[in-house]
């Protein structure tokens, strides 16, 4: 078998050889003018019957029948069909046109018309090699199954894989409609720094490298967070980024070290103008990405339609693990209860740190339907205001769908004497072994000395709203060119 391949591999790179030797190497032909698409002709059929047209794409199927022959040809839209024979494109033109393989990139110039079983096809008169395959595609019927090759090969997934093209097209109308609601409110998008002296903003470890020039330390940002609320007491009072962070952790379907984070800040408001602003964009985002406001995922079906339910942590932990935490007083009858839970937890934790555990563990698989889950205990919120009438806990949600996380959001910290206390305690953790504790940032508590002013902002995870809207069952699914161990290890 591999013999065979070699020897057809082979037979393509003498193809090409004698090309160049005929001074017609397709790899010199340097640009080509494309009128029309393959489902913008399909499309428009009776606007384009009998209009003359150039398509170029793939060609991922011939069939010849002597003085004629049929071809298929795939570009960006789809594909179409063109007809193709000696005694229009001519003889020496044929034959070149007999020697081209599936995979080689062809320019078909021709009449559009509809063949007599109703395929809408081009009467091709001119047939251009524009780039010769020297691979070989996978088998059609079968197709690229190995998920990881289809990963690793992520060109040649977006080539057999139709399905996959249109989840990437989604996933591009998901950030056109985000920018395009954010830039309707009123939202400034901006640009912070990838490379940070201080990787803060979340509880993550972050991965480090060395600047050469200036022989100094640095860190891939882990957030957006420091920076945006820097604007915040710069003026602009509604700001937003969407790029890339990364953070060093492991691999699942909802994790990779690389994704892209969506983080908005606007001054003057809460956490409950965020929730606001969340379900309304929620809703925006699904009609232009799949024209409902009804998403299906795997099993279940997310009524976006219908008000958010909002919840405060403590209630939710009542509600499905049948125990109040506003009847606990102390991080030792907290622990109390988790050790009779078989709840695991860390010497270092306190109560809010319990409570946290509890509704990761009784709480978050039943958040199938949109729902805010509010008012965090501030031992897990470092950046977070406090509620003025229980400072045990702070202005804070996390939004769910489908049992995941799919945004984090404040009522953000705006006193400086108040955060630099919780840096500290942040630096305390770290030293107690929290490789993702916070460090205190000088610079931001500077800013925050000059006056932020009240200030509501939140972080999106996009990957994940992607799968949402793709209904793809993993992170992998919706990034081009995901995290992958190397084949030489």
């Amino acid at each position: 078998m591999a013999e065979d391949m070699n020897q057809l591999l082979k037979v393509r790179r003498e193809k090409l050889a004698n090309l160049q030797e005929e001074g017609r190497d397709p790899f010199a032909i340097t640009k080509c003018e494309v009128t029309h698409h393959s489902m913008e002709i399909k499309n428009h059929f009776e606007e384009m019957e009998g209009k003359t047209v150039t398509v170029a794409g793939r060609m991922m199927f011939k069939r010849v029948m002597g003085k004629a022959s049929f071809c298929n040809v795939q570009d960006l839209e789809g594909n179409i069909q063109a007809y193709v024979a000696r005694d229009n494109i001519g003889e020496e033109s044929y034959k070149d046109f007999k020697k081209y393989d599936v995979g080689d990139i062809l320019a078909i110039t021709g009449e559009v018309f509809k063949t007599k079983t109703g395929e809408t096809s081009i009467h091709a008169s001119d047939v251009k090699l524009l780039s010769k395959s020297l691979q070989i595609l996978p088998e059609k019927f079968h197709g690229l199954t190995d998920t990881d090759m289809r990963y690793r090969q992520r060109y040649v997934d977006l080539i057999m894989n139709t399905e996959v093209k249109e989840t990437f097209v989604k996933r591009s109308k998901v950030l056109r409609s985000i920018r395009n609601y954010l830039d309707g409110q009123g939202f400034m998008e901006v640009e912070t720094p990838m490379l940070v002296a201080n990787a803060g903003g979340a509880a993550a470890r972050p991965f480090e490298t060395h600047f050469n020039a200036l022989d100094e330390d640095l860190k891939l940002r882990i957030s957006l967070e420091l920076y945006l609320k820097r604007l915040i007491v710069g003026g602009l009072e509604k700001v937003y980024e969407i790029g890339r962070v990364f953070r060093n952790e492991g691999l699942d379907t909802r994790h990779n070290p690389e994704f892209t984070l969506m983080e908005l800040y606007q001054a003057y408001t809460d956490y409950h103008g965020m929730m606001d602003l969340t379900e309304n964009l929620y809703r925006y985002v699904a009609k232009e990405v799949t024209g409902s406001e009804v998403l299906q995922y795997g099993e279940h079906t997310m009524d976006l339609s219908k008000p958010f339910e909002r919840i405060t942590m403590v209630d939710a932990v009542k509600k499905y693990a049948d125990v109040d935490f506003d009847a606990i007083a102390t991080t030792e009858e907290a622990k109390a209860l988790a050790k009779e839970h078989h709840i695991e937890f860390e010497e270092r934790h306190e109560k809010g740190d319990i409570l946290n555990l509890f509704f990761e563990e009784y709480v978050e698989e039943h958040l199938i339907q949109p729902t805010f889950v509010m008012d965090h205990p501030i031992e897990i919120s470092p950046l977070t205001k406090k509620k003025p009438d229980n400072p045990d806990y702070v202005e804070r949600f996390e939004f769910f769908m489908n049992g995941w996380e799919m945004a984090n959001a404040y009522s953000e910290l705006n006193d400086p004497i108040d955060q630099r206390e919780r840096f500290e305690a942040q630096e305390k953790l770290f030293a107690a072994g929290d490789e993702e504790a916070n460090h205190c940032d000088e610079d931001f508590l500077n800013a925050l000395s000059i006056g932020m002013p009240p200030t509501g902002g939140i972080g999106f995870g996009i990957d994940r709203m992607v799968m949402m809207m793709t209904n793809s069952p993993a992170i992998r699914d919706v990034l081009l060119f995901p995290t992958l161990k190397s084949l030489d290890k």
